[in-house]
């Protein structure tokens, strides 16, 4: 008997980031773009809007390297609002203003958002709001800590807590300290942003909720070593005097000879489990205030993981170690027996991890772009897909399908050609035609698929350290979108029964 029962009815969807939507501040926000944006989706008969972590990004602006994995990033906050109750003038926001509308210019953003957004703070704590008191009440347990990590982060010029000050290196120590009593001012600003953040997002997902769009979002499985998660639940970690002792990764393969090195923390899952997991279900919990389904990044890792040594200059040297199994969804479904999550089981799976997924009970992921160039054998090809699956033409880790195409052999190129009865002159829109009618109850497909954009408009690209994270819709694509693509998906959406 499976413990969860995430059953997918058969509907389409698109990926598309925050950070990717339009807006007049230099990056997707929570602003009337969004909702519009909303209002294309449902025309397109497309019931699913699939985000990537919204967490506040530090250094290469990652979204799987977070700050937090409880708050939000305060770049995605509409300052539409603060302009309209007087918290802020036009004059003021104008260093966002004419910023590009394809790009995130991520250095721009840090220069400038921050100072808009403290003017406003300081006009908002003369108003002694009520909500922003119930909120540092109701989300005290998180947020105090965040925000504390934050304020001193910038106050030692922004380097990681393993290089502060020893009585800093814990939320513990810092806390009763005189210098966080300076701080107070820095403190304060810090959860002003996260009650704007989720007083905005709470508004915008009632909103997509209304039009019958639901909202997937994404847990990384690691915490990031720079975080407030990692600086305060130091014993939940493989953590020895303020380093951590491991890391993560994954080991050499075809693709990369000196594998992948995340350097995240791994988890000390002892200390966890005898906490009956609990702060792993807070963080679930949390996520499912936001979301409607949720995905749990490298799902591998819950059955075992790449464990690298602390300084380690590549992931060779690395070994397996088991993760939590079973008795972790076990705690999960004690605690929440709803919750309807997606595995992200993509690479090389040992039949112990498949088995596990299985006996969770959580649908798996098929990439298309991975199912080209082998033989008939290859588990991602439309005819081998088990229906309770989640299908992409690509996800955020991928080119987009016209870059993939035009990057990969002749004799892949040729064998997705024969498979699909094409000449290869559209293949986004083949791919998406193939996803939509594979046996595959969801499928969902990045933007830069649906407008047939090349390599340039790749979101991010694994191992590059810098350059990620940039690609922005702009008006005119989202306009584009409508007028040539909505009673296309419409049809398809008739044929195919995905309505």
């Amino acid at each position: 008997m499976r413990l969860f029962n995430t059953e997918l009815d058969r509907k389409a969807g698109m990926l598309l980031p925050i950070s990717s939507l339009p807006s007049g501040q230099g990056i997707g926000c929570f602003d009337e773009h969004a909702r519009r944006f909303i209002d294309v989706l449902k025309e397109a008969r497309l019931a699913y809007w699939q985000l990537c972590p919204l967490g506040p990004t530090g250094y290469g602006d990652s979204p799987y390297q977070c700050f937090s994995a409880f708050a939000g990033n305060p770049y995605f906050i509409d300052l539409g609002e603060f302009l309209q109750t007087g918290l802020l003038t036009e004059e003021e926001v104008m260093p966002l203003r004419g910023l590009p509308e394809n790009a995130v210019d991520y250095g721009h953003l840090y220069q400038h958002f921050w100072g808009i957004l403290r003017i406003a703070h300081r006009r908002f704590s003369e108003t002694g709001d009520k909500a922003f008191e119930n909120f540092q009440k109701v989300e005290k347990k998180w947020l105090l800590p965040y925000a504390t990590y934050r304020a001193l982060k910038g106050h030692f010029e922004e380097k990681c807590w393993i290089e502060w000050p020893q009585e800093f290196r814990s939320f513990q120590k810092a806390s009763a300290s005189s210098l966080c009593r300076e701080l107070k001012e820095d403190i304060d600003f810090h959860q002003f942003t996260q009650f704007f953040f989720f007083k905005q997002w709470k508004a915008l997902k009632a909103y997509a909720k209304e039009h019958g769009i639901a909202i997937i979002g994404d847990i990384p499985i690691f915490a990031g070593l720079d975080s407030a998660d990692v600086w305060t639940h130091s014993e939940l970690f493989q953590i020895k005097k303020d380093l951590p002792t491991h890391v993560a990764g994954v080991p050499p393969d075809y693709f990369s000879p000196e594998g992948q090195l995340w350097g995240n923390p791994l988890f000390n899952w002892k200390a966890l489990e005898n906490s009956h997991f609990d702060w792993w279900i807070e963080r679930i919990e949390h996520n499912f205030r936001m979301f409607d389904v949720v995905r749990l990044d490298h799902f591998r890792g819950f059955y075992d993981y790449w464990k690298v040594p602390y300084g380690a200059p590549n992931a060779i040297k690395g070994e397996w170690e088991k993760g939590p199994g079973l008795a972790f969804f076990q705690a999960i479904h004690n605690k929440i027996p709803s919750a309807r999550l997606i595995a992200e089981d993509l690479g090389y799976l040992s039949k112990e991890v498949v088995e596990l997924r299985k006996a969770v009970g959580l649908p798996g992921m098929a990439i298309l772009q991975f199912a080209f160039g082998g033989d008939s054998e290859n588990i991602y090809l439309p005819h081998n897909l088990d229906p309770h699956t989640v299908i992409y033409s690509g996800s955020h880790d991928n080119d987009t399908s016209i870059g993939w195409y035009a990057g990969s052999n002749e004799s892949t190129r040729d064998h997705l050609r024969r498979y699909l009865r094409i000449n290869g002159s559209e293949v986004a829109w083949d791919l998406i035609r193939s996803a939509y009618a594979s046996v595959a109850n969801w499928c969902i497909f990045p933007m830069q698929d649906f407008l047939s954009l090349p390599s340039w408009a790749r979101i991010n690209t694994p191992g590059k350290a810098q350059g990620n994270w940039a690609w922005r819709m702009t008006p005119h694509d989202l306009d584009l979108f409508r007028y040539k693509n909505t009673e296309y998906l419409q049809m398809l959406a008739d044929l195919y029964g995905r309505r």
